[in-house]
């Protein structure tokens, strides 16, 4: 496993160098194969539904092989689930009994799962749900009973602490849940405080502190080192400029395991999210929802699958690079990354033996299709450059990445600093009388 310690100049980065990482959300809701917020959706008996701790005992759990799917997709982090909503743990929580180490499991699958992301040199993410439905205080507030909803802050601050005690160096911590009690109430910034000093190079999203949308006053909404934002099933990027990750369901609708799901995003689906995120500097954490059992469903394998096949081939365009897209109009190509002055065309949209780009400003010595080994003739007419020679039906059915060796780091033509249809039409005119 890499070593996570940084210097403060490049803390975080390794970060925004991988990219692709892995979301997973697992628990006894599995067992009821109707995503993870059952147990509120359906308001059913909280007394009635904790009972499933007695059932839950995941007899095919295998870290490793959890692990070992993941890098093979060439995703370079996981992130799982340690508490949902509903309150039971997968870890062993010195503070509850509501815990797959005190119930049927009697196994610590954190500390499996972690042990398992560092033997496959993945980074270590942990998802945290702030609120917990076991604690009715949380829906009373304070005013009701200020005892109780001391102890339920209390609990989840050693809960917290727990997790980054006793599970060695942790790279991330995926908080969520925060409503309905604020930032404010949950003490986020003695959370913060206590996080850091446990693991201090670890790196922290955006919902201990709310968002900067809803919290833009945080002080840890000011673009400091060290923490991300989180853009939920959109692409949407950080409005402070800082690092942020786009997280998405490889299903219809749920992030817990569905018995019956109808709908999985296709290779195709997944690849373009993962472009359209890249091009605008983001990482791509798909979702996985296990089975009750502990095994990936066999539609998320053949998904993985092929995410690995794109990301050995592609990896080049994809790792390390920065978002490149709305440098120039591409968008009937694809994204761009770039690393350096090498610019990458995500090609999600053949154009057949040659393709026209409009709007680069650079000159262009060279030109490879990645994986393939055939040669690419670059031809340039004024603000156009055509790339010959290549093959009628695309190398990669889904997508086919173009690096282009330029003579400096990528530029555009003045024309392309305003978006298409910006306030200043008079750019286009002299292009309107050619």
């Amino acid at each position: 496993m890499k070593d996570s310690s940084s210097s403060p100049k490049d803390f975080g980065a390794w970060f925004t160098d991988a990219r692709l990482g892995l979301f997973i959300h697992w628990g006894i809701y599995s067992l009821l194969g109707r995503g993870e917020q059952v147990l509120f959706r359906e308001h059913l008996i909280p007394s009635e539904y904790c009972k499933l701790a007695d059932e839950f005992t995941a007899p095919a759990f295998d870290a490793h092989e959890w692990a070992r799917m993941a890098a093979d997709a060439g995703v370079r982090y996981m992130v799982l689930t340690t508490k949902h909503h509903d309150g039971y743990c997968l870890f062993d929580n010195p503070d509850s009994d509501y815990t797959s180490t005190n119930r049927a499991a009697g196994r610590d699958f954190i500390a499996e799962y972690t042990e398992a992301c560092r033997a496959a040199g993945l980074r270590v993410g942990l998802y945290y749900s702030l609120n917990d439905f076991t604690w009715p205080v949380m829906f009373d507030g304070e005013k009701r009973d200020p005892a109780e909803f001391e102890r339920l802050i209390h609990y989840t601050h050693s809960s917290i602490e727990t997790l980054c005690s006793n599970y060695g160096q942790i790279d991330i911590l995926w908080f969520d849940g925060m409503w309905p009690i604020t930032a404010e109430e949950w003490r986020s910034d003695e959370i913060d405080a206590m996080i850091r000093r446990l693991q201090p190079n670890v790196m922290i999203n955006d919902r201990l502190h709310d968002t900067p949308a809803k919290n833009p006053d945080s002080p840890f909404n000011d673009g400091r080192p060290g923490y991300f934002d989180t853009s939920e099933r959109r692409v949407v990027g950080s409005p402070i400029g800082r690092a942020w990750e786009g997280c998405d369901v490889m299903q219809h609708r749920w992030w817990g395991y569905i018995n019956h799901e109808p709908h999985c995003k296709s290779p195709a689906e997944l690849i373009f999210l993962l472009g359209d995120l890249a091009g605008r500097g983001g990482n791509f954490m798909p979702n996985v929802g296990p089975t009750a059992d502990g095994r990936f469903p066999d539609d998320v394998k053949h998904q993985l699958e092929a995410l690995g096949r794109f990301t050995r081939k592609n990896g080049e365009a994809l790792y390390g690079t920065q978002g490149a897209t709305g440098l120039f109009e591409c968008s009937t190509v694809g994204p761009l990354t770039r690393r350096g002055s090498t610019l990458y065309v995500w090609v999600q949209w053949w154009q057949g033996d040659t393709l026209h780009l409009c709007g680069l400003a650079n000159e262009v010595l060279s030109a490879r299709v990645l994986g393939e080994d055939f040669d690419v003739q670059v031809e340039r007419r004024g603000e156009h450059i055509y790339l010959g020679g290549l093959p009628t039906n695309p190398p990669d059915p889904i997508c086919s990445v173009i690096a282009l060796e330029l003579d400096g780091e990528p530029r555009a033509y003045s024309w392309c600093e305003q978006k298409l249809w910006g306030s200043d039409p008079t750019v286009y005119a002299d292009w309107a009388r050619s």
